[in-house]
């Protein structure tokens, strides 16, 4: 069986994306950066939604830095219904439901799978309890109006085992749960 990792970059007030804030939040040092490069060094495959795998496969040629290099080397699955054609390299297209597929790839023991950005698709997969490590990485900043796209909006209540945190560069908080899959107590 496979394990399924959700990587969410996160502000304090969790947005996970922000208009006119830096890529990181503005807070990118040398901790963040090998764990970044260490995540490489095990053989993965990304699950990426349209919207992500466009952006990432169409950056501009001076802002494909080392991380960029190793994600295009990547085994990648991108789920659209609307996508006819992929010219990143180690890319498969995939049209059919998101759970059904990752379910299925999960069963058959694809090696570790992980999101790259692709909320959307993160949120489906939490939501299906397919996930097995949910990791967020937490900057030290409230994006405020700036902030776009809230994590966690519209997402059911899952209960959380933390299985592991780190402070990267003094200030950025790494923060690894297990979701156990158990039912939330309502009063």
């Amino acid at each position: 069986m496979s394990t399924l990792t959700v990587d969410v970059f996160v502000s304090v007030d969790g947005w996970a994306g922000s208009d006119g804030l830096p890529g990181y939040f503005g807070y990118l040092g040398p901790d963040l950066e090998q764990w970044i490069r260490d995540q490489w060094e095990t053989p993965q495959t990304l699950l990426l939604g349209r919207t992500t795998y466009e952006m990432l496969a169409g950056l501009p040629e001076e802002a494909r830095d080392e991380g960029w290099q190793r994600m295009a080397e990547a085994d990648k699955v991108v789920f659209s219904t609307t996508l006819t054609e992929a010219s990143w390299k180690n890319t498969r297209l995939c049209a059919d439901d998101v759970v059904v597929e990752v379910r299925a790839m999960k069963a058959r023991g694809e090696g570790w799978i992980r999101t790259a950005g692709s909320l959307s698709l993160a949120r489906q997969m939490m939501t299906a309890g397919l996930v097995d490590r949910l990791r967020l990485v937490t900057f030290p900043l409230v994006a405020g109006e700036a902030g776009r796209e809230a994590f966690f909006q519209d997402m059911g209540s899952a209960d959380l085992e933390l299985v592991g945190q780190r402070v990267l560069d003094g200030r950025i908080l790494l923060v690894e749960y297990h979701p156990t899959g158990r039912d939330i107590p309502r009063t």
